[in-house]
């Protein structure tokens, strides 16, 4: 497949526990639209058009939780038809949602979003697709 020039070819996320991570990941990447690519020991990757993403506990990481207040990676965020229904399903799959006394509008009145972190501390954000 080809790609658009400027596109994301792929993101790596580097985690402590792929067993801990692996579940939720697994379940949001799919429910997204995105396909199970790559499997090894100690890492998985999903793709979607000419991108993919990859979950790896590599044993050049630092060890330490994720902290998205730190410098480096604060969350990623996906185009979603309905990110309210996508929330309350992702409860279900270790994700709470962040920012809960502003929901659906904590990124401002004119940004409907879910903002959801798992307990490994990584944040993943909702947005409404629109157009």
């Amino acid at each position: 497949m080809s790609a658009v020039h400027g596109t994301l070819h792929h993101v790596e996320l580097w985690v402590d526990s792929l067993a801990e991570v692996l579940p939720g990941f697994s379940w949001l990447f799919e429910r997204l639209g995105y396909a199970p690519f790559q499997s090894w020991e100690g890492g998985r990757s999903w793709l979607l058009g000419a991108t993919y993403v990859v979950l790896e506990e590599s044993p050049a990481r630092v060890p330490g939780r994720h902290d998205r207040l730190r410098a480096g990676l604060n969350h990623l965020a996906f185009h979603v038809d309905d990110p309210d229904a996508m929330a309350e399903e992702a409860r279900e799959h270790g994700w709470t949602l962040l920012f809960a006394d502003r929901h659906p509008y904590a990124g401002g009145p004119a940004h409907h979003a879910a903002y959801l972190e798992n307990a490994a501390g990584f944040e993943i954000e909702l947005v409404r697709a629109t157009g």
